[in-house]
């Protein structure tokens, strides 16, 4: 079977952004296959889940062996996900019609702007959330189903969901998981979802064998790589970069032209900057405010009369 070295090359780039920074493969690698490749959307999609089904297990048993996987919270999120990812298939297919591969590109493209939401989300409620071991975290069973409901569908239809998405509901839902528990736990309950989704569009003859293979080649070595590198040094710098890149892919995949997908996203970079750079100033500003109110209530020294 043919090996495309152009596929194995983007499937170890996008393989080490994940193992780097943790983002769902789904929301890099079916884009670029679609834009990219010319990959027919369901094609995309449905190669995606099979390659994400050889990486998920990987990363599962690091966090099953280290003790941070919730396993009731995974169970939950199992039972209601995995059906749902089989009724995502047939949603998918109910919709589109005639037209489904242009539905899949806007729901991709829906998906990827709710991802790109929860991440900027998730940021936020990290910075201060107390530590809490996992045996403490009291599962809420309803809410659980119904999170793995709606990240079974989104994965179902557009492969992107089972990462960034679903952990970012669970943040919302649990923030008293710390994050390594969070990736664990999703990553375990993962794999059945990926693979309930990837054996429904099979089952529709959906899934190009050549692509999924390729992209495995790249992708395994890469997901080990980024790990490794993530492990020992600080990669925040990334994910910024990688969320411009979702952006104007989310923009593009629903419809918008190629202005208003530059002009979009370059408002995007320059609000970016702008958060990034703000506290800096604001504490400068705030210290020289200070320096000058104290050097304003010091009392002028006079020198000492000579007798």
């Amino acid at each position: 079977m043919h090996i495309a070295p152009d596929l194995s090359i983007a499937g170890a780039l996008v393989g080490f952004l994940i193992g780097l920074t943790g983002m769902g493969g789904g929301a890099l690698m079916t884009p670029i296959l679609i834009m990219f490749f010319g990959v027919a959307p369901l094609a995309a999609v449905s190669s995606d889940l099979v390659a994400s089904l050889f990486m998920k297990p990987v990363g599962a048993a690091v966090h099953w062996r280290r003790g941070t996987v919730h396993h009731r919270l995974a169970l939950w999120l199992i039972v209601s996900s995995v059906p749902a990812a089989f009724g995502g298939v047939l949603l998918i297919r109910a919709l589109g019609g005639s037209h489904v591969q242009s539905t899949v590109k806007v729901l991709l493209g829906v998906v990827l702007l709710l991802t790109i939401a929860s991440m900027l989300v998730r940021n936020r409620l990290t910075r201060h959330v107390p530590v809490v071991a996992v045996s403490q975290v009291k599962v809420r069973p309803l809410l659980t189903v119904a999170i793995g409901v709606f990240g079974g569908l989104a994965v179902g239809m557009t492969s992107v969901g089972s990462g960034t998405l679903v952990i970012a509901l669970l943040l919302l839902a649990y923030p008293q998981l710390r994050a390594g528990q969070l990736v664990g736990t999703d990553l375990v309950q993962a794999i059945p979802l990926v693979g309930a989704a990837a054996l429904g569009h099979a089952l529709f003859g959906d899934v190009k064998i050549s692509v999924t293979l390729s992209l495995l080649v790249g992708a395994i070595p890469g997901v080990y790589l980024g790990a490794r590198l993530s492990a020992g040094r600080a990669v925040g710098w990334v994910r910024p970069i990688l969320t411009v890149v979702l952006l104007a892919s989310a923009v593009k995949l629903v419809g918008a032209p190629t202005p208003l997908t530059l002009s979009v996203t370059g408002i995007w970079v320059v609000l970016q900057i702008g958060a990034a750079f703000a506290p800096r100033i604001s504490r400068r500003l705030v210290i020289r405010r200070i320096l000058r109110q104290a050097a304003a209530e010091t009392p002028s020294r006079t020198p000492d009369a000579v007798g």
